[in-house]
């Protein structure tokens, strides 16, 4: 595959601070063979201004109330025409050799259909580990930002499925893996995609409702209920002694 077209997704809602350097990140880019495409859910603090003053740079731009950040990404999958889809959430940006990088992954190692990146401030697990993605559904996968798939193997999982309000990335990363048994690497430690940001959806939820999600998404997956529920309480566990933990510090 040469001279790869990277379609690239910007989810967003009231991100006046954050979209601008989203989109920057995206034209200041080495690699140019790409096409932006931003779905906002509605935005009433001055997003959608920012977004305008970039209107030639953007491929697709909407703006209409969605059901969910899961909702506004298939919206998004579903105007895509590049070979190779990635996500770029409206607090997050890339660094300028970031789509270079994915784009001479996709050229040299034809084969594969996924590709993780390390990003600042997340640890990735390099390597791809299917077994042990297998058990722990996805927490040793990449954040959104260094995540990029051939638009084929996309079409071939589906969209994300908007019954999960928090877990529908695991889901997709099970399907891909684990169902489909899609073909991915990651790239070297030295190669960092870009930065997330921490004014997500993951970083404003209630932990008992994703762990309460999470599970039943492992479960509706048909992984073993006994090791689910176990990881479950493990989980819940883990976190009431951190919790301890860090009041015994103050």
């Amino acid at each position: 595959m040469k001279n790869l077209k990277i379609s690239i997704i910007t989810v967003v809602k009231n991100n006046k601070d954050t979209i601008e350097k989203n989109i920057l990140s995206l034209i200041n880019q080495n690699y140019k063979n790409y096409e932006h495409i931003i779905i906002d859910g509605g935005s009433e603090d001055g997003t959608i201004e920012v977004i305008n003053k970039y209107k030639k740079d953007i491929k697709y731009f909407i703006s209409e109330k969605d059901n969910g950040i899961y909702d506004a990404m298939n919206k998004g999958i579903n105007k895509a025409e590049g070979d190779i889809i990635g996500i770029l959430n409206a607090d997050d940006y890339y660094f300028s050799n970031a789509l270079e990088i994915v784009k001479n992954y996709f050229e040299k190692y034809t084969e594969i259909d996924f590709l993780f990146g390390s990003v600042k401030k997340h640890t990735l697990q390099y390597g791809f580990y299917p077994k042990k993605i297998l058990w722990t559904f996805g927490f040793y996968t990449s954040h959104s930002v260094g995540f990029f798939i051939k638009s084929e193997a996309q079409k071939k999982l589906g969209y994300y499925n908007i019954k999960y309000r928090y877990s529908s990335d695991y889901d997709l990363f099970f399907r891909m893996i684990v169902k489909f048994r899609m073909k991915g690497m990651a790239t070297n430690k030295s190669e960092v995609m870009g930065h997330f940001g921490l004014s997500g959806l993951s970083s404003r939820l209630k932990y008992i409702d994703y762990l309460n999600e999470n599970t039943q998404m492992r479960l509706d997956n048909g992984q073993n209920k006994i090791i689910v529920w176990c990881i479950h309480y493990l989980r819940f566990l883990k976190r009431i002694f951190r919790i301890i933990k860090e009041k015994n510090k103050t």
